[in-house]
Formats: C-alpha cells, sequence, structure tokens
C-alpha cells in the first residue's frame, strides 16, 4: 500500500484493526450473498475461516469475485469498501489457525467455548481474499479515520500527500476518499 495515500492508510487502518468484515458474493443464479465474518489481514491479503459447505464457499467456488464492507456506518459512514479476488484453498491439516487471526480473535473464541483447534476444525474451509481495488468512502464530514491517515503521514515527514492519478496504485484503490479527481 501507498504510505502517501490517505484512501489507502485508512484502508489499512480498518482491516487491521475492525472485528468483522461483510462479505458479498454472488449465488449461481445471480442473486446477491452478504454476511459478516471475521478475518485477519497480513497487509496483503485477507484470510476467512469458515465452515465447508457455507453458502460463501459454494459461492466463490463458481465465482472468486468478492466485495467486502467494513468500518463504522455510525461515523457519516467512515468505511472501506475492497474488491477482492478470491481463493477457496484445497483443505488441509484441520487444526491450524493463521497466527494473526488467533491474535485477533483468540479471547472471543475462547468466550465460545473453544479452543483454537476446536474452531478451526468447525470453520475448517480457507478462504483468501487478494483486493484488487480498495476505496475510502465517507459522508459529508471528516470523519476520524482521515485525520488520523492525515497525521500518521504528517509523522513521517512527507511534504505532500501523493494523488495517485495515473498509476497501478488509482488503479487498485480508486479516488482517493471516494471523490472524482481530475485527470493532468
Amino acid at each position: 500500500m501507498d504510505s502517501t495515500d490517505l484512501a489507502a492508510i485508512r484502508l489499512d487502518r480498518f482491516l487491521r484493526e475492525e472485528p468483522v468484515v461483510w462479505l458479498s458474493s454472488v449465488r449461481p443464479d445471480g442473486t446477491p450473498h452478504l454476511v459478516p465474518t471475521w478475518f485477519s489481514w497480513d497487509g496483503q491479503t485477507i484470510v476467512i475461516r469458515s465452515k465447508p459447505g457455507a453458502q460463501k464457499v459454494r459461492n466463490l467456488r463458481a465465482n472468486a469475485k468478492a466485495m467486502l464492507a467494513l468500518g463504522d456506518a455510525e461515523d457519516d459512514f467512515d468505511v472501506g469498501l475492497v474488491e477482492a479476488s478470491a481463493e477457496v484453498v484445497a483443505q488441509r491439516g484441520t487444526d491450524d489457525l493463521p497466527a494473526a487471526f488467533i491474535a485477533k480473535y483468540g479471547t472471543r473464541i475462547a468466550e465460545l467455548g473453544l479452543t483454537p483447534a476446536q474452531f478451526a476444525r468447525t470453520y475448517a474451509q480457507t478462504i483468501v481474499l487478494t483486493p484488487t481495488k480498495m476505496l475510502g468512502w465517507h459522508g459529508r464530514s471528516t470523519p476520524d479515520s482521515v485525520t488520523t491517515a492525515a497525521a500518521s503521514v504528517a509523522a513521517r515527514r512527507i511534504t505532500s500527500i501523493a494523488e495517485p492519478l495515473r498509476s497501478t496504485v488509482r488503479a487498485l484503490f480508486g479516488e482517493p476518499m471516494g471523490r472524482s479527481v481530475p485527470a493532468l
């Protein structure tokens, strides 16, 4: 991710901190399917664990395109949208969860009365989502995530914030904060 792009910084923070992502996939008949789910983010891919027979797994096997949403809609729609390609990983040992997943959800898994190994056996299917496009979105106000991202850029003493007008970053992340920017 471009460390000077506000939208990229906002999305990275959402992906690192938010507990739930809303995953949208498409059923074979074209009907949308939307579910909240736990996930981990390693800076490049999103990992979801699922029950092997779940609708989202069947959908992503048939059509590997997905859309995700996360953030705080209560804070004037301070959200991030992610288009991604999905890989439904061939099942392997069911007792292993990614370390990032355990770090993020270990306490919640224990509160369910499960060990990580028990959780992993139930949610044995791994789905790896690779973002193809990201978009920071918000309403009319300036949400905290924008000021936090700007402070992060300022802390690195970057003198200007790059606008990814004609680059692969723009293709991946979309227009900064959901607004159209005129071409140069």
